[in-house]
């Protein structure tokens, strides 16, 4: 049943960092991107919106050089962080799949 055990801790992710991780959605298992800004979390289907590829270059590694946006490794696509918004490459305008979570108790949770 989803929603039963916490995705991961907060302190497994660097702050500014990000991971992958597999979380068990209504829809059933997905791939996702979890990327933590101080005590927040952003949570993301690991889909690119314009072609569904994974965006990791490698396993958890999401984000850019400077660490403010997240990027497509296949086509170097450039997402906002906080909205999952493209800013930059072919699918601009287009949004990243939010999956809704929260952090309780030290731990990051998907709320289904």
């Amino acid at each position: 049943m989803p929603g039963q055990d916490p995705l991961c801790q907060l302190d497994d992710i660097e702050d500014g960092g990000s991971i992958g991780s597999i979380g068990d959605l209504e829809a059933g298992r997905a791939s996702l991107i979890v990327v933590r800004q101080g005590e927040k979390v952003f949570v993301y289907l690991n889909t690119c919106p314009h072609i569904g590829a994974p965006l990791d270059f490698s396993p958890g590694r999401f984000l850019n050089v400077e660490r403010d946006l997240i990027q497509c490794a296949m086509h170097g696509a450039l997402f906002t962080i906080e909205e999952g918004r493209c800013v930059q490459g072919p699918c601009m305008g287009k949004h990243l799949t939010p999956v809704t979570s929260e952090v309780r108790n030290g731990a990051v949770w998907l709320v289904v």
